[in-house]
């Protein structure tokens, strides 16, 4: 067949039309197959702070109502037998941020108040962040609350992983306003002038993250100072306690509520926006409460905050996937805010690397019933000399008596002899000692204990470390 010029130019044409008409077909499908794929969970992880375990109403308290907090339990999975890394503030958040016992790499101890001598300070720069992870993931990412993880900028939340941040750097922040020119409250990097009071700052702050990226994968980390000193109380729900006759417990249950009532905010937001099927909600206490400071209840457990008894590590820890998760359920076995990091990472699709070296685990499926095995053998801890280990229902610890915040902590690195032994199914309260009883099995935890202690560094600061170095500097002997 002969093809003339004129021919020739139509079908040139038509075969053009025919790829444009292709390539319009395949945009439209790849862009349908975009829309039809599964929407990425939004994360959002709320921390209370020196919150007693009993204080709130699932946990048995009956004289602060928590409605919103008991709603994440309602309607999700509260874990009966929930723990931190550390029984005291920033340990606690560095193991939360690195899914990775915070001692690997010496954040043991608190790093002191905004002072010039604790520029060094800091959450290790060698650690990389839940933030970090899921920025590079493409979620939008928010903090909004207490940091306590570093003052330096190198240490700045929007260093480590995080596009937004409202807060204060460091570990206490008055409620009122108050502004302090050694930590301000800042938005970014600047401070700002005035702010409402500051549970309610928060709880505005994070509702008003929600409006702004409600469209696309957001992580919102929003640690209240709330209920930590100072004692500052919400006037306006004064008159609604005044049956509570102990002042103090009075104000924190003020200060308690402000929290709920910011919490039900966030909550509210997240229905209104139609996305509370698209969202995985964390909640949990950086420690158990220090009862004589801020009068919280650690109901049945024996110790306070910065000891090792449950009183100190064992928290509320609520877990809420509407949709995905079960409804009101209670998970029993031990799980640890190491967990989060791991957890989140697998709702959100990003595979988790073995050099991470995370020590946390993906809790998804032990709540969903397809594993039924505990997601730990056993949980570990290691304060100055207290330490402790749990086993199954087995804990062996070593602790000083529960007195309240102020006591001061035993000096020196842990000594394994003197070790309780406690069946915590039989005895929550850690009352019955059965050491004597079963010598083995307290070898057998000792050695375990042993093994994950030899894994860790030395504190890079604080405790024994600190005394050495005042102790030096006062004689002279570091010259």
């Amino acid at each position: 067949m002969i093809v003339t010029p004129l021919a020739s130019a139509t079908v040139s044409r038509a075969c053009v039309l025919l790829s444009l008409f292709a390539g319009v077909l395949a945009s439209t499908g790849a862009r349908a197959a975009e829309s039809d794929a599964p929407r990425r969970p939004n994360i959002v992880v709320i921390v209370s702070d020196d919150h007693g375990y009993g204080d709130i109403g699932v946990h048995g308290c009956r004289d602060i109502p928590t409605p919103n907090i008991d709603s994440l339990a309602k309607n999700g999975v509260r874990c009966s037998n929930g723990y931190v890394s550390g029984p005291y503030c920033s340990p606690t958040r560095a193991g939360l941020m690195t899914g990775r016992y915070q001692q690997r790499f010496g954040h043991e101890f608190n790093p002191g108040p905004a002072a010039e001598a604790n520029q060094e300070h800091g959450l290790s720069l060698d650690e990389t962040t839940l933030p970090q992870r899921l920025k590079e993931a493409g979620y939008k990412t928010g903090m909004v609350g207490k940091w306590h993880l570093g003052y330096a900028e190198r240490f700045h939340p929007m260093k480590r992983g995080f596009d937004e941040f409202f807060g204060f750097l460091g570990g206490a922040h008055p409620y009122f306003n108050a502004p302090r020119s050694n930590d301000p409250i800042l938005r970014g990097t600047k401070p700002i002038e005035k702010y409402d009071y500051l549970t309610d700052s928060f709880g505005s702050e994070a509702v008003a993250f929600i409006e702004r990226h409600q469209k696309e994968p957001f992580f919102l980390y929003l640690p209240f100072n709330a209920v930590h000193g100072p004692m500052n109380g919400a006037e306006r729900y004064m008159n609604r306690f005044e049956q509570i006759a102990d002042e103090k417990r009075r104000t924190y249950a003020t200060m308690l509520t402000a929290m709920d009532d910011a919490i039900g905010a966030v909550l509210a937001k997240i229905r209104e926006a139609g996305i509370e099927d698209d969202t995985l909600i964390f909640f949990f206490s950086d420690n158990g409460g220090p009862e004589p400071v801020n009068a919280s209840d650690n109901g049945p457990l024996r110790g306070v905050k910065a000891t090792t008894w449950e009183g100190g590590i064992r928290v509320p820890f609520l877990v809420q996937w509407k949709g995905t998760l079960p409804a009101g359920k209670v998970f029993d076995h031990p799980v640890i805010q190491l967990d989060i990091q791991p957890t989140a990472l697998a709702a959100a699709g990003i595979e988790i690397k073995s050099d991470w070296k995370l020590d946390g685990v993906n809790l998804l499926p032990h709540f969903t019933g397809r594993r039924d095995s505990p997601p730990h053998d056993a949980l570990f801890w290691r304060f100055g000399a207290q330490w402790a280990i749990r086993s199954g229902d087995w804990k062996l610890v070593a602790t000083r008596d529960s007195g309240g915040e102020r006591q001061p902590l035993r000096r020196g690195k842990p000594d394994l002899a003197g070790g309780l032994l406690f069946n915590l199914r039989d005895d929550v309260g850690e009352q019955h000692d059965l050491a004597e009883k079963q010598p083995e099995r307290v070898k057998e935890l000792q050695a375990a204990w042993l093994k994950w202690n030899g894994e860790l560094k030395e504190p890079a600061w604080g405790g024994p470390a600190q005394a050495a170095a005042k102790k030096k500097k006062k004689t002279g002997t570091d010259r």
